[in-house]
Parts: structure tokens; sequence; C-alpha cells
């Protein structure tokens, strides 16, 4: 699978994991699937709500913080879906950022993902963007990483 995309999406994904750091940034990517893969239309940065409800609900770390941890408000995926679908598109991912860590998926990504969605991540170091990389599981449940084709 490819996710393709302009290079303006993936930029404003480092954008916003930079304005949010040391906190993780989320946020949903809207597109369209094809049979080899994905097209990213728009991203949609939501606020990270991860807070003393969600280390419950996600058995999670009781000590995780907004640092190591995020989530997105299911009503605002409900929203976002419904806007999608009006535009004839649909939620094909969820980006988020890892502050001074690397882009790669943590245990806690890989056991709440989704098969059918692609994960952007974008490492941060002290308040700067470097890797980005795309995710993806594979049918035993594990990430691989997903090729990234920039649209012009």
């Amino acid at each position: 699978m490819t996710l393709q995309t302009p290079a303006k999406h993936l930029e404003a994904i480092r954008q916003h994991g930079e304005t949010t750091y040391p906190y993780e940034c989320c946020g949903l990517l809207l597109g369209t699937r094809q049979d080899n893969g994905e097209i990213l239309q728009e991203t949609f940065p939501v606020e990270n709500v991860w807070g003393e409800t969600a280390t419950d609900v996600f058995e999670a770390d009781a000590n995780a913080t907004k640092e190591r941890q995020y989530t997105i408000d299911p009503k605002i995926m409900v929203q976002v879906q419904k806007d999608a679908r009006d535009r004839g598109w649909q939620i094909i991912g969820i980006y988020h950022s890892h502050p001074n860590h690397p882009a790669v998926p943590s245990e806690f990504d890989r056991k709440y993902a989704w098969p059918e969605f692609s994960y952007i991540i974008v490492s941060i170091r002290q308040g700067k963007a470097t890797d980005l990389f795309s995710w993806r599981l594979d049918p035993q449940h594990q990430f691989q990483r997903e090729e990234i084709e920039i649209l012009s």
C-alpha cells in the first residue's frame, strides 16, 4: 500500500507537532481509498484530549501524560467522518507526534490501531520536526512502514 499526498499535508503535520511540543499532537487524515493505496486530500488537526479518564479507557499507565499519549474525542471523530462523507472522502488514518522519540509506533500505538488506517508519526526533537513515517498494520497486527508518494 502507498499513501499518496501533496507535500503541503506532511508539512502541516510537522508544523502541528512543533506547535504542540512537548505534548503529542494528533489529527485525522481525510481522503480516498483505491486498490493500491490511499490519496490524502486533507489533514484535520484535533485537540489531544488525553486525561485521567483515558488511562482507564485505554488501560494505560496511570502516569501517562499528553507528552507520551494522545487520544481523540469520539464526538469529533464522528463529526469529521460525517463531514468527510459529505465531501466524498473518508477518514483514512490518524497522525500524531512523538516528542523526543523516534517516528516509530509504540506498543500502545499498535495495541489500539485499526487495520484499515494509515498512521503517520512525526518525531519532534527539542521542538523541531525530524523524521516522518507512515505505518500500517499487517495481517498479524504488526506495523509495517508504508510508502509515502509525494504528489506534485
